[in-house]
């Protein structure tokens, strides 16, 4: 099974380090700016890529392609994603 206390194949005390390091150089005060920063960036990435899957979607409609792959394969990451959450729920640290 996977160890709590090593996630990515870093432990604990590495964690603790690099947030050391990155408080020393960025300072208390610009981490809330540089993560919410990080969050803006993410969620523009996100629609944007939904933005074209749209429009390819739109598009092959329009030309009479057959969209149904994208319905199956939308279902097939789903029960991926939901295996995942199920075998990850037990690792995951109770609060």
């Amino acid at each position: 099974m996977i160890n709590l206390t090593t996630f990515l194949f870093i432990s604990g005390g590495e964690i603790f380090f690099i947030l050391l390091i990155v408080v020393m150089v960025f300072g208390a005060k610009n981490i809330p700016e540089i993560a919410r920063g990080l969050g803006k960036g993410m969620r523009t990435l996100k629609d944007a890529t939904n933005d074209i899957k749209t429009e390819i979607t739109k598009s092959a409609e329009r030309n009479g392609l057959d969209t149904s792959i994208t319905q199956d394969v939308n279902e097939e990451l789903k029960k991926v994603k939901d295996d995942l959450e199920d075998f990850t729920g037990s690792v995951r640290r109770k609060l």
